[in-house]
């Protein structure tokens, strides 16, 4: 799945090409002259050394290992990685039309955060909502907080539509979606990330056969979340 390979690492450059033009704006004008003129000389070199300490985090941040993705028929797979910290059942008339099965995934800034098609679909529904940006840890950030709405129809099943709804957080404050609207996605391949700590909704339809509960690590693009009804 090579589809959007590489743009996690290519936010991880602009990331910190960005930050090192500061920093050397910083040390090339008066601040820097002012510090090495002084006792204070040793802070550039701590400055120098968080920016480096920033620029290995970011690496690390914005890795993109390849999923293994299952081959098995008629599963739903994980959009994200992270734990699972609810399963329940919602009403979402905007793109589901009604009553479906819901999976919450809560994404640490340890986690990876590039996400993945659960299925294979095509993107019928974008849509970008500004909101708050509460702790992401809260599983209410899900109905107040800005996100983004991907909706997908299978193309294993068609007329089944299932859901990715991308949700900032305190820290995540930006998510790239890498999918427009009629392309189509096999499952496991790429289409989105969010900037540091988030959380992923997956909506399912209500015959799917939830395999995770609360608690739960899951691994985007590799374990099956749930068994088509």
């Amino acid at each position: 799945m090579t589809k959007n390979k590489g743009k996690a690492r290519q936010a991880a450059f602009r990331l910190i090409r960005w930050t090192l033009t500061v920093l050397l704006l910083v040390l090339g004008g008066g601040v820097a002259a002012t510090l090495i003129g002084s006792l204070l000389a040793g802070l550039a070199a701590a400055f120098i050394g968080l920016w480096f300490l920033f620029a290995l985090f970011v690496f690390y941040f914005f890795r993109d290992p390849n999923p293994v993705v299952p081959a098995t028929p008629n599963v739903w797979i994980a959009p994200a990685h992270g734990k699972v910290d609810l399963v329940d059942q919602v009403d979402e008339p905007e793109f589901m039309g009604g009553p479906c099965r819901r999976v919450s995934i809560f994404l640490s800034i340890f986690n990876v955060h590039v996400q993945y098609a659960p299925a294979a679909s095509q993107v019928t529904w974008v849509k970008q909502r500004s909101g708050q940006f509460m702790n992401a840890m809260n599983t209410q950030a899900a109905t107040v907080n800005e996100n983004v709405y991907l909706g997908l129809e299978s193309l294993e099943n068609p007329g089944e539509k299932i859901g990715v709804r991308l949700i900032v957080g305190m820290i995540a404050r930006r998510i790239v979606p890498w999918v427009n609207v009629g392309e189509t996605v096999q499952r496991g391949e790429r289409i989105s990330i969010i900037q540091f700590g988030s959380r992923c909704d997956f909506y399912l339809p209500l015959t799917a056969q939830v395999q995770v509960k609360p608690g739960d690590r899951v691994r985007g693009g590799e374990t099956v979340i749930a068994l088509r009804g």
